[in-house]
C-alpha cells in the first residue's frame, strides 16, 4: 500500500493526465456532456433552477454540492449578484459563494451570463478537478487534503483565509500538531500566520515541500492533530464521501461572517 505522500505525488507528477483518466469515465463524460451542450440554453435564473441537470453540475463544479436542496438560498444568491457590497455573496465569509455568483452573474448580465468561459470550460474544468479530489480521498483522506491545499493555496492570504475553511484548516493542523476549531479566532489566524510560511503558498516548488510536509506528518499521526490523535476523518471534522469544502463549528463561523476575508 502506497503511502500518503507516495500518492501525492504520483497524482501530481502528471496532473493532466490524472484529470484526462477521470474526464474519460462513462459517468463523468456523460455529464460533461450534457453540461457543455445545454448551458448555452441557460438565459435565466428560472433556466438554471429548473435543468436538475445543469444546476448539480454547477453546485459541484463551485464545491457546493452539500448546497444543492437549499435552492431558495441559491436564488438569493444569483438574484442579489456581486455588484452590491450587501448582496448575500459578499456578507458571507465563504469565499465560494462569491466565486459561483460571479460564476452565473445573471444580476449584471443576463441572458449572457453563461456565454463566459468561466461559466462553460471554466465550471468543466474545476467538476473534474474536484471528481479527482473525491476520489483520492476514497483511498485517502491526507492525499485529498493535500491536493484541495494545493489548488487553494494561491488565494491564501492570512490565518482567517485558513481558519474560514474546514479542509485548510485540518491541514494547517496536521502541521502544527494543535486543533485550530476552539479558542479565540483573532488569536489562531495570528498564530497560524506565525508559524506556516504563508508567502511561500505563492511559490510552487515552496508549496510542495509544506506539502511533503504535510503528507509524511498525516502518516506519523494517523491523521490526527494534538488532541485528536486516531480519530477518524468524520471524527476530525471531514466526512466522507461529501463535499470536503465543508464549513467550521458554528461559533467560528458566527465570528468569521464579521471578518472580511483579504485576498479573495
Amino acid at each position: 500500500m502506497l503511502t500518503t505522500l507516495a500518492n501525492y505525488q504520483l497524482i501530481t507528477r502528471n496532473l493532466d493526465r490524472s484529470i484526462e483518466t477521470i474526464a474519460k469515465r462513462p459517468d463523468v463524460q456523460r455529464e460533461v456532456d450534457y453540461y457543455l451542450k445545454h448551458i448555452k440554453s441557460i438565459k435565466s435564473i428560472d433556466d438554471f433552477m429548473k435543468d436538475q441537470r445543469i444546476y448539480r453540475f454547477a453546485l459541484e463544479a463551485s464545491g457546493l454540492g452539500d448546497m444543492i436542496y437549499a435552492k431558495a438560498f441559491i436564488r438569493k444568491l444569483l438574484e442579489e449578484g456581486i455588484e452590491n457590497p450587501d448582496s448575500l455573496a459578499n456578507k458571507l465569509a465563504d469565499p465560494r459563494f462569491r466565486e459561483f455568483v460571479r460564476r452565473y452573474n445573471f444580476a449584471s448580465y443576463g441572458g449572457t451570463a453563461t456565454t463566459f468561459t468561466r461559466a462553460q470550460q471554466g465550471a468543466v474544468d474545476d467538476y473534474l478537478r474536484l471528481k479527482l479530489e473525491a476520489e483520492a480521498g476514497q483511498q485517502d483522506e491526507g492525499v485529498r487534503l493535500a491536493l484541495y491545499f494545493r489548488r487553494k493555496a494561491p488565494k491564501i492570504k492570512n490565518g482567517y483565509a485558513i481558519l474560514a475553511d474546514r479542509a485548510l484548516m485540518k491541514v494547517a493542523e496536521v502541521v502544527m500538531g494543535r486543533s485550530l476549531a476552539q479558542g479565540d479566532v483573532d488569536r489562531n489566524a495570528k498564530e497560524i500566520e506565525r508559524r506556516l510560511p504563508i508567502k511561500d503558498f505563492q511559490d510552487p516548488d515552496k508549496l510542495e515541500k509544506f506539502l511533503t510536509r504535510f503528507a509524511a506528518l498525516w502518516e506519523i499521526r494517523g491523521g490526527g492533530v494534538a488532541g485528536l490523535s486516531g480519530a477518524s476523518p468524520a471524527a476530525a471534522g471531514i466526512v466522507m464521501p461529501g463535499p470536503i469544502e465543508t464549513g467550521v463549528s458554528l461559533g467560528v463561523l458566527q465570528a468569521l461572517q464579521k471578518i472580511k476575508l483579504g485576498g479573495f
